[in-house]
């Protein structure tokens, strides 16, 4: 499997993205916008990004402004709009290279659903279909009502650099895997905090997923990992059938969290790849 190739575009603030891409083999069928984890970045999938290309979809997998590759203002986002735009240029810088008559498709994962259902929610025309896997839209590690207050109050008072430690410390929260589990563990790439603008951000996406009016009218695949200590399963499916009518599901037995580090994960991306090719 290929491990991309790193490529670089700048977001409208003139910030640095890197990004890895892979181009489809032989007649394409659409673009691929992965969008990671809080914690994770593009290096974590590109198996499944590879296997996307080799069946006929190219791949763009950006580093989220502040992690990964990103080293400028590590662990930090000014709000949520930020964010979408940040992702809305990766679509067009995709398109400009492969062409504006192939479908775009939105795959968020973990942290990263959040940011692509926004996405899909507000900009409707952007994007044909939308993939979430494992996505954190509900999970059980969230802010409580002391936190979410001190949150508010950072932003009104301007304090946007208060950095915070992500409470997911323990590698064992993604996957049973001992060696992936090494692998998260040793890698440099990792982000371990986060600003206090950056988790306001993620409440900017939240307001967006939960409040607006609108619905995703494009096809969505829900891929759930049946083992999650991460994501709250129950109440994300009932949040993602409500605004998203034209949806798939499937329930992965025995999985951790990341699907892209389960022993049998072949099977479990043949799904998702079965569903594309028949949606495209």
């Amino acid at each position: 499997m290929s491990e991309g190739r790193i490529c670089l575009y700048f977001a409208s603030d003139g910030y640095p993205v890197h990004f890895r891409r892979w181009d489809a083999q032989g007649e394409p069928r659409g673009i691929v916008l992965p969008v990671h984890g809080i914690q994770s970045h593009s290096g974590w999938f590109t198996w499944s990004s590879s296997l996307l290309a080799q069946n006929g979809f190219h791949v763009l997998a950006a580093d989220r402004r502040g992690s990964g590759l990103n080293g400028r203002m590590r662990g930090h986002a000014a709000h949520g709009e930020q964010l979408i735009h940040d992702l809305r240029g990766l679509r067009r810088r995709a398109l400009r290279e492969y062409g504006h008559d192939l479908p775009v498709i939105l795959q968020g994962v973990s942290w990263g659903g959040k940011l692509a259902a926004a996405a899909a929610i507000l900009f409707p025309a952007e994007f044909q279909r939308l993939v979430l896997l494992y996505p954190g839209l509900k999970t059980y590690l969230n802010p409580n009502r002391l936190q979410q207050t001190l949150l508010r109050l950072a932003r009104q008072l301007g304090k946007v650099r208060e950095y915070i430690p992500i409470p997911l410390r323990d590698s064992a929260l993604f996957t049973a895997d001992a060696s992936w589990q090494q692998f998260i563990e040793d890698d440099p790439l990792s982000l371990h905090t986060v600003t206090s603008e950056f988790l306001n951000a993620t409440r900017d996406l939240d307001a967006v997923i939960t409040q607006h009016s609108a619905t995703v009218l494009c096809p969505v695949l829900l891929m759930l990992a049946e083992n999650d200590r991460i994501v709250n399963n129950q109440v994300t499916r009932q949040l993602v059938q409500q605004f998203a009518p034209l949806l798939s599901v499937v329930l992965c037995p025995q999985a951790q969290h990341t699907l892209e580090f389960e022993a049998e994960r072949e099977p479990i991306f043949a799904r998702l790849v079965n569903w594309l090719v028949e949606d495209t």
